[in-house]
């Protein structure tokens, strides 16, 4: 499991405590910059749903399914940073915030069904005192989708909804539990989720989930193990990190959920297994068509079985979509030659750097003949940079749904050494 996916970092304790008393100040998920506001009581407190430790989300009636891209979370959640160290970086989440889709609704939802059926409980499993759990997540769903997303789901009844998107219609889902309650949730979000628990030795297992997505690892060999021991290869984790780690887990609330994001290199658009997962980038894809997979997570413990739901959201945007973000590439070239070797060679950046080094510093070159950035400026205000010239936030997202030039070129390169025996 990546580094950056699990490891909460060692200022994660005073982080909470913070992000403890911001809840209390504000209310659970309250509003956050430019988010749209919370359900409050006369007395301005939030009002959580009945059985739920989350608000109401506010609906978003008029959602554009085709057309609407993922939050931009290079600039939202501190993902990509330099100097680049371990650390949670996270912050309360809003409630708006829980589930996020975006246009890439349908093939993400065909490509997980696609993935469960080749791979199994390879990727969807659960142990039996998690059972209970995965019930109590797909109800928060059934409560949470139709409120956020008036236009695509709709509740009927106590336990049964309708997708609309697919004309999915899901019923008695009160009484599902276990792998059953997985493969409806798999019908219904984008996100992968990893369900925790702490178990009579005082540990936090990882005792089931819905993982369609890891990219680089196996929920089938990493169920029923400690954070100590899934942690063990990641440098530094269990000598400075283990103890306040676990501590937090332990400690946080239904009514205190928290959301952060990750990022790595990939070469490809297999979300179940990136090739630079197990081996070199392959040289014929061009680096313009390499893709910054960003993990937007969620953390949220169930108020009444208690489970820690590790939601994780991923979204590729290609490398070629930043040539218009002031001082992106160059942050991202600073960080792949300036960070600690042992993180960035655990991290796997050794398989594709040499490919991608050269096109990072021609998109910042482009930058500079632009004029879209300077010699002078500083990659760490890359964010500050886009208030200075008054531009919003780069939303540019390529979509998944279509191969790219590489993939094509290497296709049908591969398909004519097929047709003719030989090498082209």
């Amino acid at each position: 499991m990546s580094v950056d996916l699990v490891v909460l970092g060692g200022a994660i304790l005073v982080a909470s405590l913070l992000s403890w008393l911001y809840i209390r100040l504000r209310g659970v998920s309250g509003r956050s910059p430019g988010a749209l506001g919370t359900i409050r009581d006369e007395k301005t407190k939030i009002a959580p749903r009945p059985g739920s430790s989350l608000p109401d989300p506010d609906p978003l009636t008029d959602f554009d399914l085709e057309n609407t891209t993922s939050r931009n979370f290079v600039y939202a959640n501190k993902t990509v940073r330099h100097p680049y160290y371990q650390t949670m970086a996270h912050q309360p989440m809003h409630a708006n915030h829980w589930i996020e889709i975006d246009k890439e609704y349908k093939w993400y939802i065909d490509e997980k069904a696609r993935v469960i059926k080749e791979q199994g409980k390879v990727v969807i499993d659960s142990l039996p005192d998690n059972d209970e759990a995965c019930g109590e997540l797909l109800m928060e769903l059934l409560d949470y989708l139709p409120k956020r997303y008036p236009t695509l789901f709709t509740r009927e009844g106590y336990d049964t909804i309708t997708n609309h998107v697919f004309s999915e219609r899901h019923e008695g889902l009160s009484r599902k539990r276990g792998i059953e309650a997985l493969h409806v949730i798999a019908r219904l979000v984008q996100d992968d989720f990893l369900m925790g628990r702490e178990r009579e030795d005082g540990q936090i297992y990882l005792v089931g989930g819905l993982i369609g997505f890891p990219g680089f690892y196996l929920l089938s060999e990493t169920i029923g193990k400690p954070i100590r021991v899934l942690h063990a290869p990641v440098p530094y984790f269990n000598e400075k990190l283990l103890v306040s780690v676990e501590r937090t887990l332990k400690r946080f609330q239904p009514d205190q959920p928290f959301e952060r994001s990750s990022w790595m290199i990939t070469d490809d658009r297999n979300l179940f297994w990136h090739n630079v997962a197990s081996a070199p980038a392959n040289p014929e894809i061009h680096p313009k068509d390499f893709w910054l997979r960003i993990d937007h997570q969620t953390f949220r413990k169930l108020p009444r079985t208690n489970a820690i739901i590790f939601g994780v959201h991923p979204i590729l945007r290609k490398i070629e979509d930043f040539a218009d973000s002031p001082l992106v590439p160059a942050l991202l070239e600073k960080v792949h030659l300036e960070s600690d070797p042992v993180m960035l060679k655990y991290k796997g950046t050794q398989k594709y750097d040499a490919l991608l080094l050269p096109y990072l510093r021609e998109l910042t070159q482009s930058q500079l003949d632009r004029g879209l950035i300077t010699n002078e400026d500083d990659v760490r205000s890359f964010r500050e940079l886009l208030k200075d010239k008054n531009m919003d936030v780069p939303l540019k997202q390529s979509t998944l749904a279509v191969p790219t030039e590489s993939e094509v070129r290497v296709a049908m390169r591969a398909a004519r050494v097929e047709k003719e025996g030989v090498e082209v």
